[in-house]
């Protein structure tokens, strides 16, 4: 604790955590201000407000399938810090792109254009356009954010320095995606400008962090670079099958937020602040199972309690899905606000369903990245998550055209739930066959001791 107290009066990590903190933060206001207003006041079709909540996701994680390479490359090639400015002078420009599109559809501009069969307008574009460089503003911070620490901080601080990130991004996300729900739309416009100066300012603070190890020319070839990438990362068969693990939950995570504004419009008849609370249920609850997770493994890095979480998943979704059939059956005739909503008679076991797959998840999903930073070596650290994240990123793209298949298709949002149980059976077997992965390594480590 005095560690962690320490290293927030240090210039070497406050203003990387303080910035890291609003770009968390500005992301999920933005996101979750700009689904939220589209869902609830410009689309009035179950199908085509779930097909678009897939396609915002989709558009937010390409760029991480795409660029995630090239942005692995420069954190580990170059200035780490210089590139956080540039890219945080960026988010400038694009939420400003984003507040004009959200601001245009507040004043009831349409403008009307086609986009994949649904009759939208110029003002949605130009959110979804904001929304996709967010994504690759996003790609290009990723690697950094962890790769960055053990440059700035003492080997003794590393562990606190990670826990104090994670807690913060966690903190800005429920804070963005809670704020989302209960403002004006027009305020959230304004907020994400204001954010995005003030999280540059305070970026301009972040020490230099130059590169460590040899300097390797960039490959500019994105398919390349990223075959290369994955090649070179997925040897280690621990580290391939956490990959693999964590790909698939994220996946199930993807299909399930996809559904989650639609599901509580048109089958809860619930408000946009019904549906923000939903979506910090599920952050909340992630915490929650990393903690727990944390405490029974007594910081070993161990896949061992990984398959049987996600199967506890698996059945939390089932009863998730069974609570919306009871609800569904008996809904309101009109939208319910937060009171109204939790005076409802089946809303605790919602909710308790919905915190239970979060914390099952979060307990299946958290130990896995340990993998990622622990079995490779440091001058790599970055290059293995940008792996990461191009595998993950191609799963939950993989997992947002299926969310769009089933709504073009006209399976009803909540018979779409199940498709996530189902998924929740192969990463249990992911899970098992990393855990078989680390016994034989932990054995041969044993046998050449």
């Amino acid at each position: 604790m005095f560690t962690s107290t320490h290293l927030l009066r240090t210039r070497r990590f406050l203003p990387l955590f303080v910035t890291q903190l609003f770009n968390a933060f500005n992301d999920n206001l933005y996101k979750t201000a700009m689904v939220l207003f589209v869902v609830y006041s410009i689309f009035n079709s179950e199908e085509a407000e779930g097909l678009f909540s897939a396609i915002a996701s989709g558009l937010f994680i390409l760029p991480f399938f795409i660029l995630s390479a090239l942005a692995g490359q420069l954190a580990d090639m170059r200035d780490k810090a210089s590139i956080i400015r540039k890219v945080k002078a960026c988010e400038i420009v694009l939420m400003l792109i984003g507040a004009s599109g959200l601001m245009l559809a507040w004043q009831g501009y349409e403008m009307p254009v086609n986009l994949f069969g649904i009759q939208t307008s110029v003002p949605v574009l130009l959110m979804l356009l904001a929304l996709f460089m967010t994504g690759i503003q996003s790609t290009f911070l990723g690697p950094i954010k962890y790769a960055i620490l053990p440059q700035h901080l003492h080997k003794d601080e590393v562990l606190a320095g990670t826990g104090l990130v994670e807690a913060g991004t966690y903190i800005a996300i429920l804070a963005g995606t809670i704020l989302a729900g209960w403002i004006a739309v027009e305020v959230a416009a304004v907020g994400i400008v204001l954010t995005s100066i003030v999280g540059y300012l305070v970026s301009r603070q972040v020490p230099p962090a130059p590169p460590q190890g040899k300097i390797e020319k960039i490959d500019l070839h994105i398919l390349r670079a990223s075959t290369q990438l994955i090649r070179e990362t997925m040897h280690n068969r621990e580290v391939y099958y956490a990959i693999l693990a964590i790909s698939f939950f994220w996946t199930i995570g993807a299909v399930l937020f996809i559904q989650f504004p639609p599901l509580a419009k048109n089958v809860i008849m619930a408000s946009k602040e019904v549906a923000s609370i939903f979506l910090v249920v599920f952050s909340v609850g992630v915490a929650i199972g990393s903690v727990i997770v944390g405490a029974l493994l007594k910081g070993k890095v161990s896949a061992r309690y990984a398959p049987l979480s996600v199967i506890a998943m698996g059945v939390f979704v089932v009863a998730f899905y069974l609570v919306c059939k009871l609800w569904e059956s008996d809904k309101p005739t009109e939208l319910l606000d937060v009171a109204g909503f939790l005076s409802w008679p089946l809303a605790t076991v919602i909710l308790l369903s919905l915190l239970g797959i979060a914390v099952a998840g979060g307990m299946f999903v958290v130990p896995l990245y340990a993998f990622l930073t622990t079995r490779v070596a440091p001058d790599r650290a970055s290059r293995t998550i940008a792996a990461n994240n191009i595998v993950n990123s191609g799963a939950m793209v993989c997992g947002s055209l299926l969310a769009m298949g089933m709504s073009v298709a006209g399976v009803p949002i909540v018979e779409q739930v199940l498709i996530s149980a189902a998924m929740c059976l192969i990463s249990a077997w992911l899970g098992r066959r990393l855990l078989v992965a680390e016994r034989t390594a932990a054995a041969a480590a044993g046998a050449s001791a």
